[in-house]
């Protein structure tokens, strides 16, 4: 019979009394034996891959279904939840038992901040017995540090994809400005650059059509804007934004460091020389609206090749990559993300069944082969090295010209910044969700305010130095502090 569902909560308070003894401090040797392939156990897990990273998946899956799951007595279902938010919401209605939730599975992707009041509330499985140190030291430090977010430091997120933020630009448009104005991709390395360039590219756009007024196009722009506000404070102010004392998480802005944050996203954003307009910023680049993006490396896989103007009118374009830009004079430091696997609290032989999939799925060739088709990097040191990932490339046709250029910068950077992740406290979720928005609600509401008042008749300089004030960032600055504070009381 196969085991699954809540049946298996209900099954570990029955035995953990038991089996915790013979299990909890034994070495993954022994554990083995409680695998037995005549009385298979079901692992059912939950993500929010689409498109490519779910076929990837789904082939690893299977293929560990008929190899090491078959000798084992393990059968691995796996399910798409549709995008992070959808997925997250669906755990939390089934740990909930919410009306019409489904069953909680055994296993699903998740951030540390997202899962934290899971495991506050005792249904999240430490890992660390079915994982020896040898195998531990294998991965990224960083990537198992993220996963050690409680009290005890117990492993509770096992590392299984990560990303990070790269600069994509259309080079065939960036080339027809630089070959006018001068301009050089090596301004871009800074984000200060980026807002220079991105006047010069907004006048310059202007100018083209003498006879229209202020039609200027945007140059740049991003997504995840937590992101930006996460380590753009840790580049500018020297410290995290949040930080914990005593076991209580402590929030004291530094309100010089959002300054510069506002400066250099609020202003040149509501004069059009940043934009947002689709759903993703590579939306944007494919309609021509932007050239240039901050983005994650596995949403380089939707930078497009083409850009299209209308029904009729399209031209191919070719892309670069560069490390994202940084704060002038900020030590080198890069977003570390991407969810990794956390397991439900059940019974022992569910938990090992768990993680021997999560092995398996991160041993070096087969992680690299998830990389390669999906565009998360590796997360074992040996396998963050660019002539394996392009040996593994090799064997299949997934590794587009853009996405082999993603892959050497992304490298680059794990090797050479400091890969930065905010621990997960309390209410962390909610902070981030107000990161997320309220610096990008402020700048598009301002946006169309100068643009309404340009249709009156006001100047382009008139009109955006009405927004431009001191007073007019305090008052942001003081609803997003009391936003954060309520976000984490």
């Amino acid at each position: 019979m196969i085991r699954s569902g809540f049946g298996k909560l209900l099954a570990a308070l029955l035995t953990t009394a038991v089996l915790t003894v013979g299990c909890s401090g034994a070495p993954a040797a022994q554990q083995q034996q409680e695998l037995n392939p005549d009385d298979p156990v079901s692992v059912e897990i939950w993500h929010y891959y689409n498109g490519p990273q779910k076929m990837a998946f789904d082939e690893l899956v299977t293929e560990f279904n008929e190899t090491v799951g078959q000798e084992k007595g393990i059968v691995v279902e796996a399910f798409s939840q549709g995008n992070v938010n959808d997925l997250f919401r669906k755990v939390h209605e089934a740990a909930d038992k919410k009306v019409g939730a489904g069953e909680v599975p055994d296993v699903f992707a998740a951030y540390s901040d997202t899962v934290y009041d899971l495991d506050q509330a005792g249904l999240v499985a430490a890992l660390d017995d079915y994982i020896t140190p040898e195998e531990l030291s294998e991965y990224v430090e960083g990537y198992i540090a993220e996963g050690r977010f409680d009290a005890s430091g117990s492993l509770k997120i096992f590392p299984t994809a990560k990303s990070t933020e790269i600069m994509m630009i259309n080079k065939t448009d960036w080339d027809k400005f630089a070959a006018e104005t001068g301009a050089d991709l090596d301004s871009l390395a800074t984000i200060e650059g980026v807002v220079a360039a991105a006047q010069s590219y907004y006048n310059w756009t202007d100018g083209l059509t003498p006879e229209i007024e202020n039609d200027g196009r945007a140059f740049f722009g991003r997504d995840a804007m937590a992101n930006y506000m996460v380590i753009g404070y840790y580049q500018t102010a020297g410290h995290p934004l949040f930080e914990t004392r005593d076991g209580a998480v402590v929030f004291e802005p530094d309100e010089a460091a959002f300054r510069r944050l506002w400066d250099n996203y609020y202003v040149p954003y509501i004069n059009g020389w940043f934009g947002a307009y689709g759903r993703f910023r590579s939306d944007d680049a494919k309609t021509g609206d932007i050239i240039a993006l901050v983005g994650s490396t596995s949403g380089s896989l939707y930078f497009p090749d083409t850009v299209t103007l209308s029904d009729t009118e399209s031209y191919p374009i070719e892309a670069v990559v560069m490390p994202a830009p940084i704060f002038d004079g900020a030590k080198p430091s890069a977003v570390q993300q991407g969810a990794g696997m956390a397991v439900i609290k059940s019974d022992p032989q569910t938990e090992l069944a768990a993680v021997t999939f999560l092995k398996w799925f991160t041993e070096e060739e087969r992680n690299i082969r998830f990389s390669v088709s999906s565009g998360y990097l590796p997360v074992k040191k040996a396998a963050n090295n660019m002539e394996k990932i392009l040996m593994a490339h090799s064997e299949g046709d997934a590794f587009t010209p853009t996405l082999e250029k993603t892959f050497a910068v992304a490298i680059e950077e794990v090797h050479t910044h400091e890969m930065y992740a905010e621990r997960a406290f309390r209410g962390s979720a909610a902070a981030r969700d107000v990161l997320e928005t309220c610096l990008q609600k402020q700048a598009d509401a301002d946006r169309q305010r100068v643009l309404d008042r340009i249709a009156g008749g006001v100047s382009h300089e008139d009109a955006v130095a009405e927004f431009t004030t001191d007073a007019q960032f305090t008052d942001w600055y003081e609803q997003m502090v009391s936003a954060v504070r309520e976000a984490i009381a």
